[in-house]
């Protein structure tokens, strides 16, 4: 089993034996991993045909990583290759846990995940009782409706402020001038993303209406991928409503 980017290391090293991986990518053990202790002492390795081929792997697992090419030069020299979904909703994510626990044959493992993270939703549900809210990152960015931050907000009965669907930026002046009721930080612990100079989160008076507004803030490894870690997101976020 090899995995080609930093979100399917994440399906690999949850559903896979150990000893049957063969490699994971060169992101596996980032900051904003979610498994990324798991991937320790694991090899890992950069996307191109003469790495893959000399792992001899016989499945290779994807979400964006590797390019139109190098997947169909795998393909025929009889590599299988299973590109997750893009998964923007809790069954989006169900789809892909069965869909690689089904291809290394371990369905018990997925049904596991999906149980603990039906589990968490459940105890999240509805706890801001419609109170609306701006998903932000540091980059001044915001998600709206179709996406998997959409849909977290929405498992714990926040309204989306974002109503333009996808991913949009949120202009500097316009926050500060008419900021939102309350907004839900994202990725803000992450040195990569916050700590960037060029950032609009860290524009003082961005800081200031934060302060004044911030009702959460989500850990970047639970939401950097589209796996079960949007669930432990939900939990984080329905912990701070008003009891």
């Amino acid at each position: 089993m090899l995995s080609f980017d930093q979100c399917a290391d994440e399906y690999v090293l949850a559903l896979t034996p150990r000893s049957a991986i063969v490699g994971l990518s060169t992101r596996a053990d980032d900051a904003d991993s979610l498994l990324r202790e798991q991937a320790r002492g694991l090899p890992l390795r950069r996307v191109n045909l003469e790495t893959a081929l000399s792992t001899r792997p016989s499945l290779v697992v994807r979400t964006y990583g590797g390019d139109a090419r190098l997947l169909r030069a795998l393909e025929q020299r009889g590599v299988r290759v299973l590109t997750l979904e893009d998964a923007v909703d809790f069954d989006g994510l169900r789809r892909n846990l069965r869909s690689v626990a089904a291809a290394v044959g371990t369905p018990g493992k997925a049904e596991a995940l999906v149980a603990d993270m039906d589990r968490r939703l459940a105890r999240a549900a509805g706890a801001w009782k419609g109170r609306s809210a701006l998903y932000l990152t540091p980059s001044g960015f915001t998600a709206g409706p179709g996406t998997l931050a959409d849909a977290i907000l929405r498992a714990v009965g926040l309204v989306n402020a974002e109503r333009r669907p996808g991913y949009n930026e949120v202009p500097l002046e316009r926050f500060v001038l008419q900021p939102p009721e309350a907004v839900v930080l994202a990725f803000f612990d992450t040195p990569t993303y916050a700590s960037a100079a060029w950032a609009p989160g860290r524009h003082a008076l961005m800081q200031e209406r934060l302060r004044e507004r911030a009702i959460a803030s989500l850990p970047g490894p639970m939401i950097a991928c589209a796996n079960w870690g949007a669930a432990e997101a939900a939990e984080v976020l329905a912990a701070q409503a008003p009891k």
